[in-house]
């Protein structure tokens, strides 16, 4: 008796699991085209706001590659770039960099820049640093991030690369240098990199279909 109630027992939870997994799959087919778009709508917010679109005329989201480099971009894993053109001449980059060495951990950067070497502009993508303090690399919580654009390595110098206390030219936060100092660096550090392999940036060719299902390489 106590067998069948087991097996009975092990049955119903079989089935609900199978249907419960069954309609698991099932809304996130329905809802995958949905949180698809929104990705790509935040990610061109995010693009649009380091690169005016007015610049290019490409589908800068899809004109996409990918580049490894852990020492300059911060990560061991590829990094995006993407790349805005007009009349098919290169305008800018967007390199979505990581300044590893945040107080709460990494911070996720994503850095426009000219194709002349200048700093088209810089936002923070996410991070885990204290609210009230190291929260101020954000837009909304002050222009702070905003003080890179049109910067470049020749502009400042090297020397200037750092934050006030340590001798360069960029503010840091009452109570909050170590922030301030991991962003500086990795924008610094991205610089370094697009500088190396510009040529390289703009001529491989994307990883992203085109928009009409054709050739997947530009």
């Amino acid at each position: 008796m106590l067998r069948q109630y087991m097996t009975r027992s092990a049955v119903i939870l079989g089935l609900f699991a199978l249907v419960g997994g069954g309609l698991v799959a099932y809304v996130y087919q329905l809802t995958r085209p949905h949180i698809e778009e929104a990705e790509r709508a935040y990610t061109l917010r995010s693009l649009h706001a380091v690169i005016d679109p007015s610049l290019h005329d490409n589908d800068i989201f899809r004109d996409m590659i990918t580049v490894r480099d852990p020492e300059l971009l911060g990560s061991d894993k590829p990094v995006p770039v993407f790349r805005a053109r007009r009349n098919g001449k290169p305008v800018a980059v967007a390199i979505m960099s990581v300044a590893p060495d945040g107080y709460g951990g990494p911070i996720r950067l994503l850095i426009g820049i000219h194709a002349d070497g200048t700093i088209a502009g810089v936002r923070v993508l996410s991070h885990k640093e204290t609210p009230g303090l190291g929260d101020k690399i954000e837009e909304r919580r002050s222009n702070w991030i905003l003080g890179f654009n049109g910067h470049s390595l020749s502009n400042p110098e090297q020397g200037g690369w750092r934050v006030q206390r340590d001798g360069g030219m960029f503010d840091q936060f009452t109570g909050a240098t170590i922030t301030p100092r991991a962003v500086v660096k990795a924008v610094y550090n991205t610089l370094k990199y697009y500088q190396r392999h510009k040529e390289r940036l703009f001529a491989e060719k994307s990883i992203v279909p085109p928009a009409d299902g054709g050739d997947k390489e530009k």
